[in-house]
């Protein structure tokens, strides 16, 4: 994936599952395809339930490790 500037982000360390998961979804859903949504959230569990999650939804989403505490997704939004 090519870095590009997000178009939205959401700092979500320190959000439990799944409210994490869901949060991310009503952002994309007012996005449009091919935007760029920056996500920052815990490793772990958050991690597993969300990035599963967004990639059966049709985004694309890849994972950055920040540091032992915080991942970076970057989802391209598939739209409708």
């Amino acid at each position: 994936m090519t870095e590009r500037l997000p178009d939205r982000q959401l700092d979500l360390c320190g959000t439990p599952c799944p409210l994490n998961f869901i949060r991310c979804r009503l952002t994309l859903e007012n996005m449009t395809a091919g935007q760029c949504l920056e996500v920052d959230l815990d490793p772990g569990e958050p991690e597993e339930m969300v990035v599963p999650g967004l990639r059966r939804d049709g985004h694309q989403v890849h994972v950055e490790r920040l540091s032992d505490v915080q991942v970076r997704l970057k989802v391209i939004c598939a739209g409708d």
